[in-house]
């Protein structure tokens, strides 16, 4: 049933409390599960598994966080497991792979475990902020959206400890795509995504990519089929600790992809 907040202020404590017990049905009414890939994050992982906790529980949601390790050798599984003692194997759900295999298929693998109806994708190394969950969430109800990004590229967005050859990088590698492909999303190399479980894998039916330019193509693919998609600003913050996984031959990869999706979208 529709709760009027204002009603309820207004007509007496009773049915407040009853206006109480209809959010909070409608807040529990959806599963968030994340998927969290991991190669050799364990000072990152502890602090964004936190954050990822106190945010879900603020929000009185259910949820799940599923960490992907591809054997890890720094320990990163051994952090994790410590988590999913802390926090419990109900929302701490592990699934170790036997080798580095890719971003891509750590995705296709980890949906395969995930029960929630809406699956977030984001990084591990604190480069995405938890602390924008909320925004993703209530926009994605604003239109019952099928798939909600994160952007830097609009007002509100930006970056934080990034160079200037980086951020020339990111944003040459943007042009090139938005030229070729045309996209509605202004940040298609962001990786930090809400998804309807069910558009999710109907998307991921049709990608070929597995590594740094899934998310290229999973944006691409989303706008072929016809799904409705929403922005959000967050600020992408480079990582804490560690060094970034990202090389001249994922940049070569990039560009390839960019040409195959023009050609067959």
């Amino acid at each position: 049933n529709k709760c009027d907040i204002s009603k309820c202020n207004s007509n007496g404590e009773r049915k407040s409390r009853l206006c109480r017990r209809n959010l909070l049905r409608a807040l529990m009414a959806h599963k968030y599960s994340v998927l969290l890939p991991t190669y050799n994050e364990k000072e990152n992982l502890p602090l964004i598994v936190t954050l990822l906790v106190k945010e879900f529980e603020n929000l009185k949601v259910d949820y799940e966080i599923i960490i992907i390790d591809d054997s890890s050798p720094d320990g990163t599984l051994e952090a994790a497991k410590e988590l999913q003692r802390i926090f419990g194997e109900k929302r701490i759900i592990l699934r170790p792979r036997p080798g580095k295999l890719g971003l891509g298929t750590a995705y296709f693998f980890g949906i395969q475990h995930a029960t929630g109806d809406f699956v977030i994708i984001m990084d591990a190394d604190l480069s995405h902020h938890p602390t924008f969950l909320p925004d993703f969430i209530r926009k994605q109800k604003e239109k019952d959206y099928d798939v909600v990004t994160g952007t830097r590229y609009v007002q509100g967005g930006g970056v934080s400890g990034w160079n200037l050859r980086r951020k020339l990088t990111s944003r040459v590698a943007n042009f090139i795509a938005r030229t070729l492909l045309q996209p509605v999303a202004s940040d298609l190399t962001g990786s930090y995504r809400l998804y309807k479980k069910a558009v999710l894998r109907r998307i991921m039916d049709d990608v070929e990519s597995k590594g740094y330019t899934f998310q290229m193509e999973m944006i691409i693919r989303a706008q072929h089929l016809k799904f409705t998609i929403a922005e959000v600003p967050i600020t992408f913050v480079d990582r804490f600790y560690g060094e970034s996984k990202l090389g001249p031959m994922e940049i070569v990869e990039y560009l390839k992809c960019v040409l195959r999706l023009f050609v067959t979208t």
